[in-house]
């Protein structure tokens, strides 16, 4: 047993030091990314926001929603077949903007090769709640030699040496965040984890020095956070709580006193368990919360106001564009971010329209 004494910080940590800048508006800001990754030699450009693989916000509507602005989804590993082809055979363009999603074991293999052969997405993200295991490892190096040409999202991981080893045995993009998601007990029920700041900082050093790529997974609440994580040096950000509740997701819309809400849980609940595999095994605990989200609507007005929010962060530090941010941003801890005295209340926003 060690301990390591250096503290290690979450978004709510810190604050973004704004900086002389000279953009005239946030019109002025490009927040498109293009990357061509490390074995895939795949070249992409869009927005580098990503909907989560849950099976709540990974869905084919909420892809055909966040392509209209080049953001990503990742496709949740339970969509079958027949909606794959239908999908592509509706929108023959809008694979470049999907993971194809898929586990470890063989027959997430076999199935995920049916996919890719009825739908040439570029993208495969490989996802396990613990990305240290060896099975893990040779799962990226067996998929790296079967699909040459396929970017690989791997993940999670929080340690520099770990997503290092990830990038070398074949990964482009490394997905980082143990527990700090919305409907996550990870942290609760085993104790381990990792505050999401600092593994996006210690790992997008170790990734991008091996030529790699970082995708920043949880913990963001805000479209604040979404700007510190790639501030941190995140290439990509995926989000599943803050697309919960919307339209374009999945799952049972409840009213209650007059209001509506969608139900929402963690991949690793024993609500996603018995769904998807009709028990929840005895060696296992439920690493997940279920909870019901309000209904917002179409998703279309949280994309607009995570990226007006970006764009504002660019302007604050004076990157004209979102690949700057990171080189412009300086850190600084703090004590408390928010006046919080009307949080409680419902704030009714007002547009003029004169």
């Amino acid at each position: 047993m060690r301990i390591e004494q250096e503290i290690r910080l979450d978004f709510k940590d810190v604050l973004i030091r704004p900086k002389r800048s000279t953009l005239q508006t946030r019109a002025d800001v490009d927040l498109t990314r293009e990357y061509t990754f490390k074995h895939s030699q795949f070249s992409w450009k869009g927005m580098p926001i990503i909907a989560s693989n849950m099976d709540h916000t990974g869905t084919f509507a909420m892809a055909e929603s966040l392509a209209k602005h080049k953001l990503l989804t990742a496709i949740d590993k339970f969509a079958d077949l027949k909606e794959w082809k239908q999908f592509h055979a509706k929108h023959p363009k809008l694979h470049k903007y999907c993971f194809a999603t898929t586990g470890i074991k063989p027959e997430d293999a076999a199935f995920l090769d049916k996919i890719l052969k009825a739908v040439p997405t570029p993208f495969i993200c490989i996802d396990v709640a613990n990305g240290y295991t060896q099975r893990f490892v040779d799962c990226i190096r067996t998929l790296r030699e079967k699909y040459p040409t396929k970017t690989l999202i791997a993940g999670n991981v929080v340690t520099a040496e770990m997503a290092e080893e990830l990038v070398l045995a074949g990964a482009d993009i490394i997905k980082v965040g143990i527990g700090p998601g919305s409907v996550c007990t990870t942290r609760l029920k085993t104790g381990v984890g990792y505050p999401q700041l600092s593994a996006i900082i210690e790992c997008a050093d170790a990734v991008h020095g091996l030529g790699g790529h970082l995708c920043a997974d949880g913990g963001c609440v805000s479209p604040g956070d979404v700007a510190k994580a790639f501030s941190a040096g995140a290439d990509f950000v995926m989000l599943g709580g803050m697309f919960a509740g919307h339209e374009e997701c999945s799952g049972e819309k409840i009213q209650e006193d007059g209001k509506w809400f969608m139900r929402f849980y963690g991949m690793s609940s024993s609500e996603a368990m018995y769904k998807h595999h009709g028990r929840m095994n005895a060696y296992r605990a439920s690493e997940g919360r279920s909870v019901n989200v309000p209904y917002r609507g179409k998703v279309e007005n949280t994309v607009l106001d995570i990226l007006g929010g970006l764009r504002s962060t660019c302007t604050y530090v004076g990157a004209q564009r979102l690949k700057e941010l990171s080189k412009r941003t300086t850190f600084l801890r703090v004590t408390q971010q928010l006046n919080e005295v009307f949080a409680a209340l419902q704030v009714n926003e007002v547009v003029n329209d004169n």
